[in-house]
């Protein structure tokens, strides 16, 4: 009883002593857990580093043999592809040897004979002489005949200027202005003057009138009828006045030569007008369909459609907006064989490593 006492005493230390040791264990569980976490850790990561290393080595070995077989592959890619480039090289050197050596033989014998080079050039000196002394010739020729023709022309303006000058002539009891009393030889415009005979003034041709009138005509009251004539006098008997006149033809065009008015007063009034009736006449020409349409009703629905004529023909419809009109079709074709060319090959081609004498071709 005295035992049981004692505990009954002692109970309260004991549940407080149990509370503490647990608290201390659990913390002491803790710490250890954390710590035997840690350890294993660390040797699993040791254990995974040592696998892959083993797994690097492994794989390094692998890639060396396979680098080693492809290296040895490319290298003998490599010393094929030289040989053949030296092989092909000496070939091309025989092959430009012989090539060199036929061409000079060729050249030396058939295009650079001394020989027919000599003659060609012999032939070609003598073409050129004789070519050159037919044109010597020939501009000599026509220096003559264009100073021929200068002089005729100057002879023939002093005749006129003589003709129109006539009235210079000297007289027996008036010495001209070329006759001078004082030089022993008359000059040479006055025997000029006493071969050539004076201008005489010719009677004016009666203008013809015109019967048709333009559609930009003048105006009525410009025209030379609307002017008063005056009545042609009667002939002069005396004779006529000589001097330095114009030539009858010049004056008669001077007097008679058209009227040229000015755009602003040769065009109509109402030429923007007669312009738009001539634009709408055009219109209405190049119109197919001079209908008017309708929109949201039945009035051009009970008609037939007329198609336009280019689209239809009593032959085949036309391909426009379909097809290309440089299209193939070989189903159409007559035969199976394909075009053939008709027009021939280029003079200039054909020439091509030829001479044009008998000195370049090949016997």
């Amino acid at each position: 009883m005295a035992t049981l006492a004692k505990l009954q005493a002692r109970s309260k230390l004991l549940e407080t002593e149990y509370y503490f040791r647990n608290r201390v264990v659990d913390t002491l569980r803790k710490r250890e857990n954390e710590a035997a976490v840690r350890i294993q850790s660390w040797f699993r990561g040791c254990q995974v580093r040592a696998y892959i290393r083993h797994l690097n080595r492994i794989v390094t070995v692998m890639q060396k043999w396979w680098r080693s077989y492809l290296g040895k592959k490319r290298y003998q890619l490599i010393v094929e592809a030289a040989y053949y480039t030296m092989k092909m090289n000496l070939y091309n050197e025989m092959a430009v040897r012989i090539q060199k050596r036929w061409r000079g033989y060729r050249i030396r014998k058939y295009c650079f004979n001394y020989y027919y080079l000599k003659e060609y050039l012999r032939a070609v000196s003598e073409t050129n002489d004789a070519v050159r002394e037919a044109l010597e010739e020939f501009a000599e020729m026509k220096e003559r005949e264009e100073r021929k023709a200068r002089l005729e022309q100057i002879e023939k303006q002093r005749d006129q200027q003589a003709c129109k000058m006539h009235y210079l002539l000297s007289t027996k009891q008036i010495p001209g202005v070329f006759n001078s009393p004082f030089r022993k030889q008359p000059d040479p415009w006055e025997l000029r003057l006493q071969k050539t005979k004076p201008v005489m003034r010719q009677r004016a041709p009666v203008a013809k009138s015109q019967s048709y009138q333009s559609l930009s005509s003048w105006l009525e009251c410009t025209s030379a009828r609307s002017f008063p004539h005056s009545a042609s006098l009667p002939p002069i008997d005396r004779k006529q006045c000589q001097g330095p006149f114009r030539a009858i033809s010049d004056v008669l065009q001077q007097r008679y030569k058209p009227l040229e008015p000015t755009l602003r007063v040769a065009e109509p009034i109402n030429h923007l007008q007669l312009a738009r009736e001539m634009l709408k006449q055009e219109e209405w020409m190049r119109n197919v369909n001079e209908k008017m349409f309708l929109p949201f009703s039945s009035y051009h629905k009970t008609e037939k459609y007329i198609p336009m004529i280019h689209s239809s023909s009593k032959y085949d419809s036309g391909s426009y907006g379909q097809k290309h009109f440089r299209s193939q079709e070989p189903k159409k074709w007559i035969c199976d064989k394909d075009f053939q060319t008709v027009l021939p090959s280029f003079e200039l081609f054909s020439k091509y490593g030829k001479l044009y004498s008998r000195a370049g071709q090949i016997v």
